[in-house]
């Protein structure tokens, strides 16, 4: 397969990763997270990965072989070797993208994690201290602040 071929099945697996990465943020973004639907997501995500490592080990593989040097600089000399070099940027592109993605998804989902453990905290302390004291009187303004007397 020539490098054009390669580098154009690396870009159409790139985008396909990258449209599960921002459908992944959608979802993590929507007001109640879709767990199915997430799971779902990561386990394309796993398999993608495994298929780009796949085709990335291929490709510098091939490069090796054809007397190119390892890394990226190999990398560029061989596209522009083998005219084309606006692939193999495109493709860098691509993957600058989907990196970006990953770790904003990553920064979401840690995000979620901290709100969700202060809300089990919050609950937490409100159970372990009961909600009212021996004569009936609420011990603290309520679950949202504002005092629970009518």
């Amino acid at each position: 397969m020539s490098l054009a071929n390669h580098l154009a099945r690396q870009q159409q697996t790139l985008q396909t990763f990258i449209a599960l990465l921002e459908d992944e943020q959608r979802l993590l973004g929507a007001p109640e997270v879709d767990g199915q639907a997430l799971l779902e997501i990561v386990e394309r995500k796993q398999g993608l990965l495994e298929h780009i490592g796949q085709q990335e080990a291929l490709r510098s593989g091939a490069q090796l072989k054809l007397g190119y040097p390892q890394g990226h600089a190999g990398a560029e000399q061989a596209a522009r070797d083998a005219d084309c070099l606006p692939a193999w940027h495109a493709l860098r592109e691509l993957a600058e993208r989907a990196q970006t993605l990953n770790q904003i998804n990553g920064e979401i989902i840690h995000l979620r994690m901290a709100q969700n453990q202060r809300i089990l905290n919050f609950l937490n302390e409100a159970a372990g201290q009961g909600l009212y004291d021996p004569s009936g009187q609420a011990r603290r303004a309520g679950l949202s602040g504002l005092s629970s007397k009518a």
